[in-house]
């Protein structure tokens, strides 16, 4: 009787496998499940964070079109190009939000990415990447171009004529030896309106340069959880 209960487990363990036991495989099944749950989770939290940061670049980039908070600027159609490409509104800003949309929508499995497959998943992601990947490119050039010229303002051009002369331009764009991003003495002196152009300028396309790193770098992140759920998928297969 022994040797047969011996034979009677040695088959079980055969048939079921050392590390097939009932409490092994719903600890395997969980830890699926987790795995799973990471990257849906990690894309809800990526959506949310891109869809605020485009929030942010609207709001900064509609506070460059009003000087001051004045709008006769933009009336008079004294505002400078770079403000008026709007790169903060339909790049940083709209593109980057439809991305961070159909983002979080991946994370909620909601409609039809419910029931998707791991390629579909993967499509919709470098979609979405890419597209928000564009925008902030778009935010951050057009940010930097902006900082590097300086800001649209009245200036005096009496330096080449011999006649006091007010005109509204870039008076830093020209300037070859001092940069006056580090020069704040020329802040005050060199644009009389709008009143405190310089830094209005500056302020404001510092936050769009930042806000449009900040959603690379989240974009960067949203390209290995999407890999990282397509590796989770398959293995879960």
């Amino acid at each position: 009787m022994a040797a047969w209960s011996l034979n009677t487990k040695a088959r079980r363990l055969v048939v079921q496998g050392p590390y097939n036991t009932p409490s092994q495989l719903r600890a395997k099944k969980l830890s699926s499940a987790c795995m799973m749950a990471c990257p849906r989770t990690c894309s809800c939290i990526l959506g949310l964070s891109l869809g605020t940061a485009a929030l942010f670049a609207a709001g900064a980039n509609t506070a460059l079109l009003i000087p001051n908070w004045d709008v006769t600027y933009l009336l008079r159609g004294l505002i400078g190009r770079h403000a008026m490409l709007g790169s903060g509104l339909w790049g940083g800003g709209l593109m980057v939000a439809t991305a961070a949309a159909l983002i979080s929508l991946m994370g909620w499995r909601y409609g039809c990415f419910s029931k998707s497959g791991p390629c579909q998943s993967v499509l919709t992601a470098l979609l979405s990447g890419g597209l928000a990947l564009l925008g902030a490119l778009i935010c951050f050039i057009t940010s930097g171009v902006a900082l590097k010229d300086g800001p649209f303002c009245m200036f005096d051009d009496s330096s080449f004529n011999q006649m006091q002369a007010w005109k509204y331009g870039y008076p830093f764009k020209d300037l070859h030896n001092r940069n006056y991003l580090y020069d704040r003495s020329l802040w005050n002196s060199t644009c009389l309106e709008p009143s405190n152009a310089v830094v209005w300028h500056v302020s404001f396309f510092s936050i769009l340069l930042c806000i449009s790193v900040l959603q690379l770098l989240l974009v960067v992140i949203h390209f290995i959880n999407s890999f990282l759920g397509l590796f989770c998928s398959l293995c879960e297969k």
